[in-house]
C-alpha cells in the first residue's frame, strides 16, 4: 500500500502583509501531481488545512479543489483539522460535503464507530484501518475523554495520559491483516519545532510521548511540526511538516510530502518528495550596503532584513526600494533604543523641540533631519506663532 503523508498547508497564511495564495495554488497543485505519479492508494492531510478558523472563500475554494483532486482515480482522502483550523466548520460542513465523495473528513474526535477509525479498502483490495484524531486542545481532551472512554474519573489525568487513552480506544480495531495506520495532530515529546508553529500549543503540556502509539501501529502521520521529522518509537512516526516555508523561522525547513509503504507484514518505508512552488525567506544581516549587496544574491526569495546601525529617517524605505522583495526591516538589538532606567526628567519649562530631542536621544536615533521636520511641522501646525 502506497500512502501521501502531508499536513500545515496553513491556506490563507499571510507574512507581513504578503499574501501567500498565489505560491499555494503552485504547491497543492504539485502535491496532486506527486499523488497521481506515485499512484499513491491514500492520501493523509494531518491537519491545519488553513491558517485561521475564518478562512476567506479564496482559501476555502482551493482546499476544496484540492482535496477534490487527490480524490481521482479512486484513490482514498483522510482529512483532520488541526489547531489553526476551525473545528466545527470542518465537521459540520466539510465533513457532510466531502463525505458524499467519499472523502473522510474528521473535524472534532469521533468514536470509532462513528468515524474516529475507518476501515479502508483500496482499489487493489488492500485493507488499512486508519484511526484519526484531531488536535484536541486540553478543554477538548476533557470532553473527548468522556465521550470516547465513558470514564469520569480520566479527567483528573494530564494531557498526555488522555490522549494516550483515547489513541489506545481508537486503535482496538487493528489487524494482523490490514495496514495499520494512526493519523494524528499533535506535538511529539522529542519533536523539532519549524519556527512557525503557535507556541502556546506546542508547549504548556501538549506534548505526547511517542509510546502512545501501539506496537500494532504501521505508520503514525503526524501534523502540527513544520519541519519534516522523523520520530523515535515503537512504531515508524513521521512529521511531514509544511509544504512551503510559512515563516522566518522556517527558512532552513525542506518543503516535502512524504511517500509511505507498508503491507500488514512489514514496517512502513518513508521517503520524502521535494514540493516545488513555495518562494524560498532569507534573513539578512549587516549594514544597508552589506544587505544590498547579499539580497542581490537571494533571487525571488522574501526577505526579513536586519540592520547593524542606528535608526534614521527612511531608512526602511531605502531598503525596501533596493531589494522589493524585503517584508521586514529591523534594527539589530545591539542598535535599538534601550529603555529607559534612570530618573524621569521633569516636563516643566521645556518646548516639545526639547522634549523631541530626549525621544531621538533615549532611543539613540541620531538624525538632524528628524528634529528639523519635528520643528517645521511645529511651526506649520501653530500658524507660525
Amino acid at each position: 500500500m502506497k500512502i501521501l503523508h502531508t499536513a500545515d498547508w496553513h491556506v490563507g497564511k499571510v507574512l507581513k502583509n504578503q499574501p501567500r495564495i498565489d505560491e499555494q495554488v503552485t504547491v497543492l497543485g504539485h502535491l496532486v501531481e506527486i499523488a497521481n505519479e506515485e499512484d499513491v492508494d491514500l492520501v493523509v492531510v494531518a491537519g491545519d488545512l488553513f491558517e485561521t478558523a475564518a478562512p476567506t472563500p479564496a482559501a476555502q475554494g482551493l482546499v476544496m479543489r484540492t482535496l477534490v483532486a487527490l480524490r481521482q482515480e479512486g484513490r482514498h482522502v483522510v482529512v483532520l483539522a488541526g489547531n489553526h483550523d476551525n473545528s466545527r466548520l470542518v465537521q459540520d460542513v466539510y465533513r457532510p460535503v466531502l463525505g458524499e465523495l467519499g472523502m473522510h473528513v474528521i473535524g472534532t474526535p469521533q468514536r470509532p464507530d462513528r468515524g474516529g477509525t475507518l476501515t479502508l479498502t483500496t482499489r487493489s483490495g488492500e485493507q488499512a484501518v486508519v484511526a484519526a484524531l484531531p488536535f484536541l486542545s486540553h478543554r477538548v481532551a476533557v470532553r473527548a475523554a468522556e465521550v470516547l472512554l465513558h470514564n469520569p474519573s480520566q479527567h483528573n489525568q494530564d494531557y498526555a495520559n488522555r490522549v494516550r487513552a483515547i489513541i489506545e480506544t481508537l486503535c482496538a480495531g487493528f489487524t494482523s491483516d490490514s495496514v495499520n495506520l494512526v493519523t494524528t495532530h499533535t506535538t511529539m515529546l522529542g519533536g523539532r519545532w519549524g519556527g512557525g508553529e503557535r507556541a502556546v500549543q506546542t508547549l504548556l503540556g501538549y506534548e505526547v510521548p511517542p509510546d502512545a502509539f501501539p506496537t500494532s501501529t504501521h505508520y503514525a502521520a503526524l501534523g502540527h511540526l513544520h519541519r519534516y521529522q522523523e520520530i523515535g518509537g515503537p512504531c515508524p512516526i513521521a512529521y511531514s511538516g509544511s509544504p512551503l516555508a510559512l515563516d522566518f523561522g522556517e527558512e532552513a525547513n525542506e518543503p516535502v510530502a512524504l511517500i509511505v509503504q507498508a503491507t500488514p507484514d512489514t514496517r512502513a518505508s518513508i521517503r520524502p518528495m521535494p514540493v516545488r512552488g513555495g518562494r524560498s525567506l532569507a534573513t539578512l544581516r549587516g549594514t544597508v550596503d552589506e544587505v544590498v549587496a547579499a539580497g542581490e544574491e537571494a533571487g525571488d526569495a522574501f526577505l526579513r532584513v536586519i540592520l547593524t546601525q542606528k535608526a534614521s529617517a527612511g531608512l526602511a524605505d531605502m531598503v525596501r526600494e533596493k531589494l522589493p522583495n524585503t517584508l521586514d526591516v529591523q534594527i539589530d538589538e545591539t542598535y535599538r533604543a534601550k529603555s529607559q532606567t534612570g530618573e524621569v526628567r521633569s516636563r516643566i519649562g521645556r518646548t516639545p523641540t526639547d522634549l523631541f530631542a530626549d525621544f531621538l536621544s533615549e532611543r539613540e536615533i541620531d538624525d538632524p533631519r528628524l528634529g528639523a521636520m519635528f520643528a517645521e511641522l511645529l511651526d506649520e501646525s501653530s500658524g507660525g506663532r
